[in-house]
Order: C-alpha cells, then sequence, then structure tokens
C-alpha cells in the first residue's frame, strides 16, 4: 500500500511507522480501538484491502478514510511503543 495519498488532508504529526509490529500484535490493538477507527485500521492494515474499497463499504469518504487510518496508527504507534 502507497503511503503517497492524492488526497486534500494533511497531518501535522508524521504517520506512524507500524512495521516493525507484527500482524497479530496489529490485530490485537486494533480490537482495542474504537470502531470508527478500527473497522478502517482491520480493513486497510490487516486485509490489506484498498482505500476505495474499504470507504465504499464504510460509506465514508476517503479522506476521512485517511484521516481515520491516521488517528489508528498514531493510537496503536503509543500503546505497542509502551
Amino acid at each position: 500500500m502507497s503511503n503517497e495519498f492524492d488526497l486534500d488532508v494533511n497531518f501535522e504529526d508524521a504517520e506512524p511507522d507500524l512495521s516493525s509490529f507484527s500482524k497479530e500484535q496489529l490485530a490485537a490493538e486494533i480490537k482495542k480501538l474504537p470502531e470508527a477507527i478500527s473497522k478502517v485500521a482491520y480493513g486497510l492494515i490487516i486485509e490489506e484491502r484498498t482505500m476505495s474499497d474499504v470507504s465504499q463499504e464504510l460509506g465514508i469518504r476517503q479522506a476521512e478514510l485517511v484521516t481515520r487510518l491516521h488517528r489508528a496508527k498514531q493510537i496503536i504507534a503509543s500503546n505497542l511503543s509502551q
């Protein structure tokens, strides 16, 4: 999955790098997230589906999907780094 998005979404914080964590660790942390962001994170990070597919399934715009994914990654990285 590319880290480049052709969307008008900007974040002050850098995108957390989750590549050093196993899928099992990530899945366990995703289960702890609020439903609105856990569905996004699970679909994109664990199932490795496309943004278009996940946004259509959830009925949200891709810009909102990117925002939710960023929030999920921040929480996951913070939790796993403790």
